[in-house]
């Protein structure tokens, strides 16, 4: 399983015996079980489902460029913010995140692959076929119209008897098992996995945000699929949870939906925090400030995430004392949040910055996010938010931190590890003009949504009329979108060009820090011929810089014992398999059967279900096993 650090016997076609394809071709990517590829897969369905959530967006800011447009009904508008919200939330930007870890973290710790290669596949097309499920209800009778939070009574049958709630119950309930499996097989990966030497005050500080990234997931996803599954009984089974007529409760949704809603956030934006901790000591050139702080504070930030969701709610009569109470915890959620822009200035503070385009983006952001904490602060007031509640200025704020802030992060870490996955460069001409369309579009969409907000321009609401201030606004922040879309449009451009045509990039093309960047780019299947070891949180670097290694001679020694040890079990690729991908179509092919309520079918897909996740587990680890002197 793991890789030899013992050199290769003289003429050793190592390599060539690992490398070698165990699938080649455009079916080998609905077989592959390969964290590196499933990553890719994540990050490009992410950019997918952002052109359509991008789509959604711009009809709406079309809709708003001026008073009285006619453009969609109030119908259609309710169904393109609902789908928006979902498309941007749930199947954008958290898969961007959980799509870098994927790729990323057996990289930095050392590994050969996630714990669970088959669960991990199986986790990436069970998001997929969840988000398609959802697309798909545009074609089949029309989108949800009950916005993005799906507050009940709205969702009830009685109030909405169409099919579109049941499409946004059925595709969410699906997308989640695949993100709870994909976190349990990371954390699994870190604790398990990870290389002689890296304790858990050496990991990168990546690994440790998505580390707390998957807690949040493993704890926040059930709140969120209990209340899914309770809306899908009521619809098609009578029940009455959320009924009032029957003694149900419809707030008993929005607490379970807000105690999954707020850790969210937190499961977008601490990727990008990690990310950002990986760009900015890169190109400042320093170790990364307060290295203890940045993971202590991070670990604050995942707790604390789950002691703030009731303000969302400050206007649905809680009392003084809980408006309070989650009052004073939201204050205090914004201390370690300000801690690590603190030690992300510090580190740049006297470093020999590189404004690269990856640079520029991660600045971006710490602007981006932070203008999003402040307001964040002023809305974590109850008296505040009785006035500013439902109006663009929230629209703004949550903008602000979740879409473009950790979207411009998200950025920065394509054109920072862009090279690593393909072996080319973007170009940092180009790039820099697009940074500047793509980050100054988000300021020019939102920025004027504050005012609009402060103004009294409600959300969720058609049109607006003349006369009161808010046409400067909104053509300001139509204005924005297409700025952005200019910019995503070259960014698509230079994307597919480099691959084709890019300057080749070599293995370190940025003096980078991480073990990542100690291997070929591409990486090779099987990750590293041998085992790294690591004496430190920046191990690569200090690899290439002894001077700065203080360890201890005894202690190196020893971790090379380890490494040796581990190798003597040789190369392991494990083969491709078609279970995990038929697994998730039946999950697809059920979801259409709760819907339209054909058990027969339902029952049907369960069995495969079963079937095929046995088949997985009894197929065999398969793929080729390989040792230092060539045999396998």
């Amino acid at each position: 399983m793991a890789i030899s650090r013992r050199p290769a016997a003289a003429g050793s076609n190592l390599p060539g015996l690992l490398n070698r394809p165990t699938g080649s071709g455009l079916l080998s990517w609905f077989t592959t079980i390969d964290h590196k590829r499933l990553g890719i897969l994540y990050v490009l369905s992410g950019f997918f489902f952002l052109a359509v959530g991008t789509i959604e967006s711009s009809l709406i800011r079309l809709q708003l460029i001026a008073p009285n447009m006619k453009l969609l009904s109030p119908d259609l508008y309710n169904q393109m913010f609902t789908a928006h919200g979902v498309t941007m939330v749930f199947l954008a930007i958290m898969p961007m995140g959980i799509g870098f870890a994927n790729y990323l973290v057996p990289l930095q710790i050392g590994a050969r692959d996630l714990a669970f290669p088959r669960l991990n596949a199986f986790g990436y097309w069970v998001y997929l076929f969840g988000g398609l499920l959802f697309l798909t209800s545009w074609f089949l009778g029309g989108a949800p119209d009950v916005g993005w939070f799906a507050y009940s009574p709205l969702t009830s049958l009685s109030n909405n008897p169409g099919h579109g709630t049941d499409f946004y119950m059925v595709a969410l309930f699906i997308g989640g098992i695949g993100t709870l499996v994909t976190a349990m097989n990371i954390i699994v990966t870190i604790v398990n996995m990870r290389a002689p030497g890296m304790t858990f005050m050496r990991m990168p500080i990546f690994v440790w945000m998505v580390f707390v990234t998957m807690f949040l997931v493993i704890f926040a996803f059930p709140p969120l699929t209990i209340a899914l599954f309770q809306v899908i009984m009521d619809r098609s089974f009578g029940t009455h949870f959320y009924d009032p007529a029957f003694g149900g409760l419809p707030i008993l949704w929005q607490h379970l939906f807000w105690i999954f809603g707020h850790p969210e956030v937190y499961i977008i934006v601490l990727p990008a925090f990690g990310a950002i901790s990986e760009i900015i000591p890169t190109f400042s050139r320093k170790p990364l400030f307060g290295y203890p702080v940045m993971v202590l504070s991070g670990i604050f930030i995942g707790f604390m995430g789950f002691a703030v969701w009731a303000h969302h709610m400050f206007t649905t009569g809680l009392g003084a004392i809980a408006n309070t109470a989650f009052s004073l915890t939201t204050v205090i959620i914004g201390i370690p949040t300000g801690a690590k822009i603190f030690n992300w200035l510090a580190t740049m503070v006297g470093g020999k910055i590189r404004f690269t385009t990856a640079m520029l983006f991660a600045i971006a952001f710490l602007i981006t996010f932070t203008m999003g904490g402040v307001t964040g602060i002023m809305l974590a007031l109850p008296p505040f938010t009785a006035q500013a509640t439902d109006s663009y200025f929230v629209v703004a704020h949550f903008h602000y931190v979740m879409g473009g802030g950790a979207l411009l992060a998200f950025f920065g870490g394509i054109y920072y590890w862009f090279p690593k996955v393909t072996g080319k460069m973007l170009s940092e001409s180009l790039g820099k003009i697009i940074f500047f369309l793509v980050a100054g579009g988000l300021h020019l969409i939102f920025l004027p949504q504050h005012f609009a907000g402060l103004l009294g321009m409600p959300r969720r609401t058609q049109t607006y009329f003349a006369g009161y201030g808010l046409e400067i606004w909104n053509s300001l922040s139509t204005i924005g979108v297409f700025v952005a879309i200019i910019g995503a449009l070259l960014f698509a451009f230079d994307f597919f060009r480099s691959l084709k045509n890019g300057k080749p990039a070599g293995n370190d093309p940025w003096d980078a820090r991480t073990l990542e960047w100690s291997i070929s780019s591409p990486p090779p299947v099987h990750d590293f011929d041998h085992t790294p070891i690591s004496t430190g949180v920046d191990a690569f670097w200090l690899s290439k810089h002894p001077e700065f290694d203080h360890t201890d001679e005894a202690e190196r020694e020893e971790l090379k014992k380890l490494a040796a040890e581990i190798d003597d079990h040789g190369i392991h690729v494990p083969g491709q398999s078609w279970w995990p991908f038929i697994s998730a179509a039946m999950m697809f092919v059920g979801g259409y059967a709760v819907i339209y309520h054909n058990w027969t079918l339902g029952v049907i897909c369960l069995l495969m279900i079963v079937m095929s996740t046995f088949a997985w587990a009894f197929e065999g680890i398969g793929g080729k096993h390989v040792h230092p002197e060539g045999s396998h």
